[in-house]
C-alpha cells in the first residue's frame, strides 16, 4: 500500500485550499512513479480524491482505466476522469446524466460474502442472538463506528421499544458509542433489547430482521437490496455532496424504502420504526420493491470487465 498526500478541495473558502495545488502536484509526481513501477494492465478507481492522480496518470500513459461509481450521485473525481475512461461501472440507473452513456455498464456494487443464504439461517440466527423465534426484529445499524443521531434517537425512545410485546430491538451501536450507551442502560432489565458494539455475523442479523434502520451508504444499500429487507434510511449529512441522501431518494422514489432525515430523526425515527414493524403489508411491499433493485453479480461483472480491458494494453 502506498499513500498519496492529495486532499479534497473544499467548496467553501478556506485556508486549507491554499495547500491543495501543491499536494496535487506532488501526488501526480508520486502517482507517475507508482504506475511506472507497478506497470499495471488496468487501473481501477472507485471514486474519492485519492484515486484521481493514479487514474489520471494511467490515462496519460495509455493504460486502460475503469471507474466504479458506487453512489447514485457521481463524485467530482469520477466525473473528471470519465471522459477518458474505458468503462464506467455503476450501481444505479440514470447515470448518463453524469457520464458518457456509451461507457456505462450497470453492474451494481460488490457486497460481502455470506449473504446468499440468509433466509435459510433463521433458526440458528435466532439462537445466536438469543431472540425468540416468534419475535419480530428491528435491526438498527450505523456502521462499525456508529451513527450518533441514530443512536440518540433510539436511546431517547428506549422505553417505547422496551414496552413492545413480541418485538426485539437488535441494536449495533458502533464502537464509539457503545460504552456510553451501556452506562445509560445500566440497571435496566430490557429482555427484548439486544445491544452490541459490532455485529460480526451480519448474515444472521439480516436473517432475523423484519425491519432495518440504517445509514444510506452505497454498499449498505446494495446489501439491503440483495437481502430484500424493508428499511428506514437515515442518510448521513457528513458526506461529500450529500450523496447518501441521493442514494436514499433513489430507493424512496421507487417505493423501495422509507427515509428520515438526520435532522428529523430525533423526533420521527422511533415512531416510524414502531409504525412500520406493526404494518406487515407495508413491510412486504417495501421488501418486494427493494429486491427488484438488487444486482447480485456485481463482483463477477466488474472482474470480467477488468480482464477484458487488460487485453487492450
Amino acid at each position: 500500500i502506498k499513500a498519496l498526500p492529495v486532499v479534497g478541495f473544499h467548496r467553501r473558502i478556506t485556508a486549507k485550499n491554499l495547500k491543495f495545488p501543491f499536494k496535487l502536484l506532488k501526488s501526480m509526481r508520486l502517482a507517475k512513479n507508482i504506475v511506472k513501477e507497478f506497470n499495471p494492465h488496468v487501473a481501477v478507481g472507485v471514486g474519492g480524491y485519492a484515486s484521481g492522480p493514479i487514474l489520471k496518470v494511467a490515462q496519460r500513459m495509455g493504460i486502460p482505466t475503469l471507474i466504479q461509481e458506487q453512489n447514485s450521485y457521481a463524485g467530482i473525481t469520477n466525473k473528471l476522469l470519465a471522459k477518458k475512461a474505458n468503462a464506467i461501472c455503476v450501481a444505479y440507473e440514470g447515470m448518463e446524466k453524469y457520464f458518457p452513456k456509451e461507457k456505462i455498464e450497470l453492474t451494481g456494487n460488490p457486497i460481502r460474502q455470506g449473504l446468499n443464504n440468509v433466509n435459510s439461517l433463521t433458526i440458528e440466527a435466532h439462537e445466536f442472538f438469543g431472540i425468540p423465534s416468534s419475535s419480530k426484529v428491528i435491526l438498527v445499524v450505523g456502521g462499525s463506528l456508529g451513527a450518533r443521531t441514530i443512536n440518540e434517537s433510539i436511546l431517547n425512545s428506549i422505553e417505547k421499544f422496551a414496552e413492545l410485546s413480541g418485538v426485539t430491538l437488535l441494536w449495533q451501536t458502533g464502537q464509539l458509542y457503545h460504552d456510553s450507551i451501556m452506562q445509560k442502560l445500566a440497571g435496566k432489565d430490557y429482555a427484548n433489547i439486544k445491544v452490541f458494539d459490532f455485529i460480526n455475523r451480519m448474515d444472521y442479523a439480516y436473517s432475523v430482521a423484519n425491519l432495518v434502520v440504517s445509514r444510506a451508504g452505497a454498499c449498505t444499500i446494495s446489501e439491503l437490496c440483495f437481502v430484500a429487507k424493508p428499511v428506514i434510511l437515515v442518510p448521513s449529512p457528513n458526506v461529500a455532496e450529500d450523496h447518501q441522501t441521493k442514494n436514499a431518494l433513489a430507493l424512496v422514489n421507487k417505493n423501495a424504502a422509507l427515509m428520515v432525515t438526520d435532522m428529523d430523526a430525533p423526533k420521527r425515527l422511533a415512531d416510524e420504526a414502531l409504525s412500520l414493524i406493526a404494518n406487515e403489508d407495508k413491510q412486504k411491499e417495501l421488501g418486494q420493491n427493494i429486491s427488484k433493485m438488487a444486482l447480485p453479480n456485481a463482483d463477477k461483472m466488474i472482474a470480467q470487465r477488468v480482464l477484458e480491458l487488460s487485453n487492450l494494453k
